[in-house]
């Protein structure tokens, strides 16, 4: 299906959710303060796009293709990445609420995940490797069966990374947080 090509566009302050985006390759866009909440977004391709200020929580995405895209600001909860076409899929996230989010399966690869909620995240099975994870507040985010080699948890907290079902291999974690690796083992670390 040939989409139609919509370039260097700004969108300023549209609520999606009365009138959806059309389905179209948005290249070099820039969105602020727009409202997806519960749109559809599946079969839409994102390419090189800003999203800043704008709400994403529960939008559809089968489909969807996000390539060298960047949030900033975003809420984003509930927000289905797996189900995004993880062919093209590269993502950064500042600032952003992704709580109950899914990354489900996916290579993540190099991800800066900055500022950002990430409550009750799932990463099953995902591949992070060489990701940064800068000042993350993970409580009760899943990692299982997750690659996180190379990974920066250093400024992350509220972790539980169980290191006998994820492949952890020259992560970085701070001193002060690395009970977040031994919760499951139920001791006292004084």
């Amino acid at each position: 299906m040939n989409l139609p090509f919509i370039s260097d566009e700004t969108y300023n302050n549209i609520d999606y959710t009365l009138n959806y985006l059309p389905k179209a390759e948005y290249d070099n866009c820039t969105f602020i303060n727009c409202n997806f909440s519960d749109s559809f977004l599946s079969n839409i391709a994102f390419l090189e796009c800003d999203f800043i200020d704008c709400n994403l929580s529960l939008a559809k995405t089968k489909g969807a293709t996000f390539k060298e895209v960047t949030f900033k600001s975003c809420k984003l909860l509930g927000f289905a990445f797996n189900e995004c076409n993880a062919f093209f899929l590269s993502i950064n996230f500042e600032g952003c609420q992704l709580n109950l989010a899914s990354f489900n399966n996916l290579k993540l690869k190099n991800t800066l995940i900055k500022d950002c909620k990430l409550e009750q995240t799932d990463f099953t099975d995902a591949d992070l490797q060489h990701s940064l994870f800068e000042n993350y507040n993970l409580k009760q985010t899943i990692f299982e069966n997750t690659v996180l080699e190379n990974v920066d948890f250093r400024t992350s907290y509220n972790y539980n990374i169980d290191p006998e079902i994820n492949k952890i291999k020259q992560a970085k974690f701070s001193k002060n947080d690395v009970v977040g690796l031994l919760r499951k083992y139920n001791i006292s670390i004084e």
